[in-house]
Order: C-alpha cells, then sequence, then structure tokens
C-alpha cells in the first residue's frame, strides 16, 4: 500500500501543512491537515509539531511511508545543516537528520519554492495549460521573495541547494529596507509586501496594507501608492528579466500574496520585455491554479521526482 500513496509535507513559517496523495495519474488528495509551525517555542517544538501532523496522516490512512517529501523556507548545505530559512530557529540545525530519527522515515527534501514550481508543472496551470513546456520559473512574491526552476519535470535544486533561488539577487538601480540575509538592495528587498508597505510608509510615514495601496494606486487617489506600484512593476520586470537571460523558461508562473496584483501579468509583462535582452518577450507568465496548498502538493511529488 505504500507504494500506491505520496506523502508531502510544506514547512512554514506560520503553519505546517500535510497531504496524501494517491500515485494514480490524478494525484487525488486523500488526506489533508495543518498544524501551527510554533517556531517561537524553539526548534525541538517544531521537531514535535511535525511528528504530531506525521502521525496524524498515519492515523488516518493506516499505515506510514518509506519516504516523505518536505518543502522547506530554506535549504540544506553539503553539511546538512539548514541555512537561509526565514524561521531562523531552524537555520544551522540537522533538520533533515534529526526528522528521519523521530519519524524513522527517509526525508527527500527541497526548498519550498521549488515544490511550487513542481506542483505548478506537474499538478497545476502548466499541466493544464502548457503541457508540453520543458522549462518552467516558478515565483515566490509574498512575504519573501524566492523561485524554484524545473526542468524536464525535474526540479533543479544545484550543487549547493539553492538553483532558482533570485530572492536575494542584488536588483540594480533600486534601494530597499535591510533585508534578513544582509543586504538592503536585493529582491525581497525590494518586491516583497512587507518591503512594498515599509516603502509606501517611508513615503508618506503611514502603515498601510498593500492591498489598499493597490486600491488607492488604481484609483489615483494617492501619488506615493502609485508609485509604490510602479515600482513593484519595474523591479519585477528587471528582477525577472536577469533570470530569463539565462534560463530562458518556456513559461513562467507567480506565486505568493503579491502575485495576486492583476498588473503583474499586464504591466510586469511590458516591464520585463523592456528590460529582456531580446527584441521581443512572449513566454505566457500565469497565475497560479492550485492556491497556497501548491507547496504541499509539490513536497508529495518529489518522492517521485
Amino acid at each position: 500500500m505504500t507504494d500506491q500513496t505520496l506523502w508531502g509535507m510544506d514547512m512554514g513559517g506560520t503553519k505546517i501543512e500535510g497531504v496524501v496523495l494517491d500515485n494514480a495519474r490524478d494525484k487525488n488528495v486523500l488526506f489533508r491537515e495543518r498544524v501551527p509551525t510554533g517556531a517561537h517555542k524553539g526548534y525541538q517544538h517544531v521537531l514535535s509539531q511535525i511528528d504530531k501532523l506525521y502521525q496524524s496522516m498515519a492515523a488516518h490512512t493506516g499505515h506510514t511511508p518509506s519516504r516523505l517529501g518536505m518543502g522547506t523556507p530554506g535549504t540544506l548545505t553539503r553539511e546538512g545543516l539548514m541555512k537561509n530559512c526565514n524561521a531562523t530557529v531552524m537555520n544551522g540545525m540537522r533538520v533533515k537528520k534529526d526528522l528521519e530519527a523521530l519519524l524513522g522515515t527517509e526525508l527527500i527534501m527541497a526548498n519550498d519554492a521549488n515544490c511550487f514550481a513542481l506542483a505548478e508543472a506537474k499538478m497545476g496551470v502548466v499541466n493544464k495549460e502548457l503541457p508540453n513546456a520543458k522549462v518552467v520559473f516558478g515565483v515566490i512574491l509574498g512575504t519573501g521573495v524566492g523561485g524554484g526552476v524545473v526542468v524536464n519535470g525535474q526540479v533543479i535544486n544545484g550543487h549547493h541547494g539553492i538553483g532558482g533561488e533570485w530572492g536575494h539577487n542584488e536588483l540594480p538601480g533600486f534601494q530597499g529596507r535591510q533585508c534578513f540575509c544582509g543586504k538592503s538592495g536585493d529582491n525581497e528587498s525590494i518586491l516583497s509586501g512587507p518591503a512594498l508597505e515599509w516603502y509606501y510608509e517611508s513615503r508618506t510615514g503611514v502603515k498601510k496594507p498593500l492591498k489598499d495601496i493597490v486600491c488607492d494606486a488604481r484609483a489615483g487617489v494617492d501619488s506615493i501608492a502609485v508609485d509604490t506600484l510602479h515600482r513593484l512593476m519595474q523591479g519585477f520586470g528587471k528582477a525577472v528579466s536577469l533570470v530569463i537571460n539565462i534560463l530562458d523558461p518556456d513559461v513562467i508562473v507567480i506565486g505568493g500574496g503579491v502575485g495576486n496584483v492583476d498588473e503583474l501579468y499586464t504591466e510586469g509583462k511590458a516591464a520585463i520585455a523592456q528590460y529582456v535582452f531580446n527584441n521581443e518577450f512572449n513566454a505566457p507568465v500565469l497565475k497560479p491554479s492550485l492556491g497556497d496548498s501548491a507547496g504541499v502538493f509539490g513536497a508529495a511529488l518529489l518522492v517521485n521526482n
């Protein structure tokens, strides 16, 4: 029975989600559940939450898997230590080794952005609209900024485990708030939701959620809101163009809360065309179809990747 199911977990800053999929062509959801991460309570508490979710999945299905896919906010060093995780309590810890000992099963781990890209490529919008796409670039624009690359259905992790990780590349011509990585001009410090809200507040002295800033920009009632939305479009276009100049993907999929800003798919795409090293840009830029569970679906798919 184990070989007939795919198990995945997605470890986020506020919640950990688990899913069991059937291993048939349609990958139907057999079980799905979420628990709080509780990172503020420390590393051991996060491990205990993962174990709690794992036991719930086992109780529901009546068995445990031989392998479990797991998406994480960071990635592992060659020595097996977690790095680049915005849930900083996990950084420097032997997460894979500790969880394999705790759960008694092999873990297949990947960055959550890679899981997002894999899920949309194999189960989501790319699979539905462009099933023959060979190179998929999955963009995360949310509380943080990240990315994942899938080529011929396989996640590109890379030599150091940072394949597709464009969030902390410097964005020429832009200055932002201090990022946890130490930079103040990278994509995350410019294009993330909190960074855009910070930019608006730094110009006005007023704290305002991004959705309200976007609404005011569309209505033309706030010139700083207009500037903030323009900053997102131009920054997105320039940042993505640098990836396209190297990777030239068949399709780009945008996940995360900032990805709900509709202008990204029109004005943002036009900005890509403005900056890309080509006389045109016509690759599709798509909204995802799997919602905020794309990461956990991708984690489950790692088992077969």
